[in-house]
């Protein structure tokens, strides 16, 4: 049986140097609605996450926006976040990455900053300890994340990595072809995917 039912998507909050990342965000928010799933994202109405969220909103899916009270007014615009249909406000950077990962059944990394990185890296080392089994995908649009992919596998090369069977991140450059590799990922899936909470709330 299939468990994925919301996508996740890491992305940067400007729209970045290249016109294909915003066209990504579109194209990826879109392909999420009209695969009936929910979107969950960290609420900036900016950038690739705008893109990703109008994408989303435009198909006619359902969008759950999470953010920090105090990124408001940097990432989002309070009108634009009328327009979800789920906002939910944390205090902190901390609480927004747990609420995200417990409303997500898989993670997608676009192009974006520290930020985007930091997430998508958390949700490997995740994996990794075994906590949870949920697709992770790295939507390598224009070949962005390419230094990220050649660094991981040098970690591995250098005996870094020892239980890199447990991540194994899906590699997608069309961004419409993330949900459909998602869903095979995902019905092949033969464990819980929600994770340990005791072990979650420790990280």
């Amino acid at each position: 049986m299939n468990t994925i039912r919301s996508v996740c998507v890491y992305c940067g909050s400007s729209p970045g140097r290249d016109e294909t990342y915003i066209k990504a965000g579109h194209l990826l928010g879109r392909s999420i609605a009209k695969a009936g799933l929910r979107l969950v994202y960290g609420g900036g109405t900016k950038g690739i996450m705008g893109a990703v969220a109008e994408g989303a909103l435009k198909a006619g899916g359902k969008v759950t926006g999470i953010i920090p009270r105090f990124l408001i007014n940097k990432e989002a615009t309070e009108t634009a976040l009328d327009r979800l249909d789920e906002l939910l406000i944390t205090d902190n950077m901390h609480e927004r990455k747990h609420k995200m990962f417990e409303k997500s059944d898989a993670f997608v990394a676009l192009p974006g900053g520290i930020g985007t990185v930091e997430e998508i890296v958390e949700v490997m080392t995740w994996g990794q300890l075994g906590h949870h089994r949920k697709p992770i995908v790295f939507g390598n649009v224009g070949g962005f994340w390419d230094p990220m992919l050649a660094l991981l596998d040098h970690m591995a090369a250098e005996g870094f990595i020892h239980t890199a069977q447990r991540v194994k991140p899906l590699v997608v450059d069309d961004p419409e072809a993330i949900v459909a590799a998602i869903m095979v990922a995902g019905s092949s899936v033969d464990a819980p995917t929600e994770g340990v909470q005791s072990v979650i709330d420790k990280l």
